[in-house]
Formats: structure tokens, C-alpha cells, sequence
């Protein structure tokens, strides 16, 4: 494959995930991890992503609107606030909920203001959220905090999901298809397959362009999924498969 035909392979996937992981990225494109540096390098050139360790940040989808700079885009804002209010009458007072990172999981957590949870989070954003409710109690898993993802990650991270359970996770994703779910880059999978382990029952929150998209690394099958919860109906034959695995549709 050439280099125009790879970076504009490249310039598909920044436009809809805030990081583009290189190893990943050079074994779905068949082509070497140096290759894939070069053309990282043109292209942070162009300005279209900022080169770092393992990969680059897109910079077509910064969100500088909160106190810290974070990779949450305003796409799809009135969708995802929709999906926020139908996904808190799923959870109860006095359950233990697991939330990751994500700009759709953040509404979520914004409609639940009040109530009263013991919430376990790797994000800074939704910490940012709780960080003064009197009726939630909030704990964050440590670990590496990830350039601008604002989401903490790695071996520290994943280690401390193993010492706790979930009554719920809810979880954002960056893609569905028939092979399951899928994210933006390994390190994010690695430690979303924690917290789907150390939870009786999963929440997936996704707005309907996730449906029939694959993100960069697989995470796992839909028969995990209890419930997706969405803006509108995904085509007919996600409904089918959904059904199929088991997993619960609700429309915002």
C-alpha cells in the first residue's frame, strides 16, 4: 500500500477516535510500524494529529470547553445528553457502578447527580463530575493518566480492577458490528475487559454511528452486552443480532 493511500486511511480513522494506537494501527493496514511513524509524521505536519509515545492524538475533535484539556468531542451532543437520561432510570440507589471513560458515559454521570452510589471510575472527567456530591461515593483505580484521554490506564489501573465488583459498568465503545465491540486503541480494551469481569451486568451507551463501525482493537462479543442503550433504532439487522445474543435495546 502506498503512503497517499495510507494516510488517507489514516485521515478516516482521526476523524472519529481522539488516538490513533501505531501497532495497531500497522498490523490492520498490513504494513510496518515505521511506516505507519512516517506517515504520522507528515501528517502531524499537515496539523491533523499531534505525534506521542506509541501513536498520535487527533486534533480534528478537541474539546477544551471543561478545567482540563479532554478528548471528548462535541459530536453528537443533544444525541449522547438523550442517551444520559435513558440510561440513569437503569440503575438504582445503593448500587456499586463501575463508569469508564468516554463523552457518552460523562451524561450519564451527569444524570446522576443526587443519587446515592458508590461509583469506581478511571476517568478524570467523570471524578471532575462527582468530585463534590454529598451522596456519592467516588473511587478512581489509579494508574498512568493518559495524554488527553484524561482516562487512567496500564498495569496499576488493571490491577486495581481486580480487587473490586460492580453491581453495573457503563461503558462507552467506538464500535459495533457483528464480531462485537470494539475501541480505539489496546491500552483502552485492556482495561475495559477488567471491568466487564468484575461486573455482574454491563451497560453499553453508544450513539447510533458506532453501529456497523470497527474500531481499531477488538474488545469483546455482544453475548458480554446486557443492554445497549442508543439514540435511535440501529438497522435491521443489528435488532436481529442484538435479539439473537440476548442483549437488550433501549432507544433514547
Amino acid at each position: 500500500m502506498r503512503a497517499a493511500e495510507r494516510q488517507i486511511k489514516i485521515q478516516e480513522f482521526i476523524r472519529t477516535q481522539e488516538f490513533i494506537d501505531a501497532a495497531a494501527l500497522a498490523s490492520q493496514l498490513k504494513v510496518s510500524e515505521s511506516s505507519i511513524r512516517r506517515d504520522l509524521i507528515e501528517l502531524a505536519r499537515q496539523g491533523l494529529v499531534r505525534k506521542v509515545r506509541g501513536g498520535a492524538l487527533s486534533m480534528l475533535a478537541r474539546d477544551e470547553s471543561r478545567g482540563i484539556v479532554a478528548w471528548a468531542p462535541n459530536r453528537a451532543k443533544e444525541e449522547k445528553q438523550r442517551i444520559g437520561k435513558a440510561t440513569a432510570p437503569l440503575l438504582e440507589d445503593g448500587q456499586t457502578l463501575m463508569m469508564d471513560g468516554g463523552s457518552t458515559v460523562a451524561e450519564v454521570a451527569r444524570q446522576l447527580l443526587g443519587h446515592s452510589l458508590q461509583v469506581i471510575t478511571n476517568s478524570i472527567l467523570i471524578a471532575q463530575i462527582f468530585y463534590d456530591s454529598k451522596s456519592v461515593e467516588l473511587t478512581l483505580t489509579g494508574g498512568y493518566l493518559y495524554p488527553r484521554l484524561g482516562v487512567l490506564l496500564g498495569p496499576t489501573c488493571e490491577e486495581m480492577l481486580t480487587r473490586v465488583a460492580a453491581d453495573v459498568l457503563v461503558m462507552g465503545i467506538g464500535g459495533i458490528t457483528e464480531a462485537g465491540l470494539s475501541n480505539t486503541n489496546t491500552l483502552l480494551v485492556g482495561s475495559e475487559r477488567k471491568m466487564i469481569e468484575v461486573s455482574r451486568r454491563v451497560i453499553v451507551v453508544a450513539d447510533h454511528s458506532k453501529f456497523g463501525r470497527q474500531a481499531m482493537a477488538h474488545l469483546t462479543p455482544l453475548e458480554t452486552v446486557d443492554v445497549i442503550v442508543t439514540d435511535q433504532a440501529p438497522p435491521p439487522r443489528f435488532e436481529k443480532l442484538l435479539e439473537k445474543c440476548g442483549v437488550e435495546l433501549v432507544l433514547a
